[in-house]
């Protein structure tokens, strides 16, 4: 019953802000018969004014999906970008007063008590929550300008709400539809729940800070405000106040005198340090939670916000993406179809010449070509087409990692049109792969793995006279004590080598 009652709601706030029409831009005559039908409603405002409207009152899913739309200029009109962009940063905040309450519920304490000069106007206001100013007494004396986050009031039940429906539409796509099961809609709405989970409880997105903060500690590229611990609850979070220049507005950055082709490439090394060295990265990098430091200390360097969602990687997953993106920055497509075949996202009997050249066709065209020239969301697009053809496996846990890649190139586009993904990347993606693959990267792990193997290596004597005992008892033929001192020899052989390992693991340790 709950979801047809969301069910309704959507239907109806389509049909006020007139979505009928946008879908049915090419039938005319049902267009009219709608309009006849629907006489009430008033569509005077733009499409892009509407679109923005109905998507404010259909919650903070449908809000955050605005977002995203809102970086492709290349995929939607110019008029509903420039409407959607809005939902940035400008949904329209909650009162003063139940901001008040909020932060009495949170403190035990009057708003006074806590802080000074809090600004009750919303500095910004988003989907999930709001940011007000103030100023945090210290000890000392002094006051630390700080950025309170505090969370809509009732919104985790309106996102229980779409999630349910979303839930429940994943359902009949993956029965109804053919490729239903292969797409995994179930688990990518599981995995976007949880993440939804993640932000509505603000203590977890400000340890998401504080993790972000100690990956770039000492970056000249990045800075992460501080969290301020003391003060941070599910309901509110209190971190260090930053000032920038929200990232779209490439005008002030080029009058600051930002150097906007390196920010660009900038952009992508962070973007890539964050995914393959940490595998740990932003994954709601829409403009509005991207500033650019104009400050003489800081100058040039980004600035990130808002770290409700978060996208983690594990080890294998870094290396077979970045197999993947060498093999297609070298156009060496036979290595993807390899890779997806070792990988087992498609069948094993996949004919890996067949997949190659489906690969080719898709991407060939694109190289070479600035970000202008190109659309990364139709690349996947046509990929996902081609895809189907082979029952490659949809991968819930990369479902954000591509929103994100889809969102940094609607941010490269918007910041230097001119700016090659591809060459940018490549360098940062050859140098990781050789980290992780050289001998830099054996030592490394022979390091990490020197304390167990100095708690082992005492202990090998006694191994090898056990393995001894056991191997004299269980032969007593000539032909099976053979047979024992052959195996006797392999198990000498790996017990030495345990043994050397053990040594060099221990001088590395030591040295």
């Amino acid at each position: 019953m709950r979801h047809f009652l969301r069910l309704f709601k959507i239907s109806r706030v389509a049909l006020r802000y007139g979505f009928d029409q946008l879908a049915l831009e090419r039938l005319p005559a049902l267009r009219g018969l709608l309009a006849a039908l629907l006489f009430w409603r008033d569509l005077s405002a733009p499409r892009g004014e509407r679109l923005r409207l109905a998507l404010e009152a259909l919650g903070p899913i449908f809000v955050k999906f605005g977002q995203m739309l809102s970086t492709r200029r290349d995929l939607i009109p110019a008029d509903i970008a420039d409407e959607l962009a809005r939902l940035q940063d400008q949904v329209p905040p909650f009162g003063a007063g139940e901001v008040e309450a909020t932060l009495i519920r949170a403190f035990g304490k009057p708003v006074e008590a806590v802080f000074h000069n809090f600004e009750f106007d919303a500095a910004a206001s988003a989907s999930v929550a709001q940011v007000h100013f103030a100023e945090l007494p210290q000890a000392d004396g002094s006051r630390v300008p700080v950025a309170v986050k505090i969370l809509r009031p009732g919104i985790s039940s309106v996102i229980a709400h779409d999630v349910g429906l979303l839930r429940a539409a994943a359902g009949l796509v993956e029965r109804l539809f053919a490729d239903g099961k292969r797409l995994r809609p179930l688990e990518v709405v599981a995995e976007f729940e949880r993440h939804l989970e993640d932000e509505l409880d603000l203590m977890r997105e400000a340890a998401n800070c504080s993790q972000l903060r100690r990956n770039f500690a000492g970056s000249a590229l990045l800075l992460v405000p501080e969290v301020h611990w003391d003060w941070c609850r599910t309901e509110v979070m209190v971190m260090e106040r930053m000032d920038g220049v929200p990232v779209s507005q490439v005008e002030r950055l080029r009058e600051a005198g930002i150097d906007i082709p390196l920010l660009a490439r900038a952009g992508v090394e962070i973007f890539f340090t964050q995914v393959f060295r940490d595998g740990f990265f932003h994954a709601d990098m829409h403009p509005g939670n991207v500033q650019v430091s104009i400050a003489p200390a800081h100058k040039g360097r980004y600035i990130a916000l808002d770290f409700g969602i978060m996208g983690t990687l594990s080890d294998s997953d870094k290396q077979y993406l970045a197999i993947n993106f060498i093999a297609f920055f070298r156009r060496d497509y036979r290595r993807v179809a390899t890779a997806h075949i070792e990988s087992g996202w498609v069948p094993r009997g996949t004919r890996v010449d067949e997949l190659e050249a489906a690969i080719r066709a898709v991407c060939e065209p694109v190289f070479g070509k600035p970000l202008k020239d190109i659309s990364l969301g139709v690349v996947l697009l046509q990929l996902f087409r081609a895809s189907r053809r082979f029952n490659v496996d949809v991968q819930p846990q990369l479902v954000l990692l591509q929103k994100t890649l889809l969102n940094v190139e609607g941010l490269g586009r918007q910041l230097y049109p001119e700016l090659d993904l591809w060459q940018t990347a490549k360098p940062f993606l050859e140098r990781w792969m050789e980290m992780q693959l050289g001998p830099e990267s054996f030592f490394r792990r022979m390091e990490q793995e020197a304390p167990y193997w100095i708690d082992v290596l005492p202990q090998l004597p006694r191994l090898l006279l056990q393995v001894l005992e056991d191997q004299s008892a269980a032969h007593t033929t000539r032909q099976a004590q053979a047979n024992s001192r052959d195996r006797l020899l392999v198990t000498l052989n790996v017990l030495l080598l345990a043994a050397g390992l053990a040594t060099v693991a221990a001088l590395l340790y030591w040295r």
